[in-house]
């Protein structure tokens, strides 16, 4: 399975892809992309979603995790950027792909075992995780690495938790949130 794990950004959009095989995660890349920021804030969205959709047709992704909305001061801030995020899923549903997202607490946790860590530490640990020589400067790229890892450490939890990954998919009839239907419903291979 591949996941595309995005951080989004109406100026900066970072990005990471993973390849997960049983247990082991094997970073495929990860980048930042920088918008021009002088031009139209509704060019950048169309810029952002040839952006992902160029990462659709060069790398497959079977899935797609993104960071969630935070709330902060800047409500211009947070309107701009949620419309980037919204460009983002559209793009992913579009074209068939899961969406899900999770907040920056829970991807800082399940990175580093501690919700509060800093960017410097979750790219660290990301070092380690996958073996890498060096990391990019913009830490946006290790935030999308670090949001593929977390949806591959979901992925691999035997009962996943709708609060910390809202799937922007309707789940089975029947199946409850964190159901264990729901999980084999999901993963059917493990039913061995």
């Amino acid at each position: 399975m591949i996941v595309l794990g995005v951080d989004p950004g109406t100026v900066v959009l970072g990005y990471g892809i993973i390849r997960i095989e049983g247990k082991k995660l094997t970073c495929i890349t990860l980048d930042a992309v920088k918008l021009d920021a002088k031009k139209d804030p509704f060019e950048r969205l169309r810029d952002i979603h040839g952006v992902i959709a160029e990462l659709f047709k060069t790398y497959q992704p079977d899935q797609m995790a993104m960071e969630a909305p935070f709330f902060g001061k800047n409500i211009q801030s947070m309107l701009k950027l949620g419309r980037a995020q919204g460009v983002i899923m559209s793009a992913g549903l579009a074209a068939g792909i899961p969406v899900l997202e999770y907040s920056p607490r829970k991807v800082k946790q399940s990175i580093t075992g501690n919700g509060a860590a800093s960017k410097e530490q979750v790219s660290g640990m990301l070092q380690h995780i996958y073996g890498l020589e060096e990391m990019p400067k913009l830490f946006d790229a290790t935030d999308g690495l670090a949001v593929a890892t977390c949806h591959a450490y979901a992925l691999s939890s035997p009962v996943q938790s709708t609060s910390s990954a809202n799937q922007l998919k309707k789940a089975p009839k029947g199946a409850g949130k964190g159901s264990w239907s729901q999980f084999l419903t999901q993963n059917p291979d493990r039913l061995k």
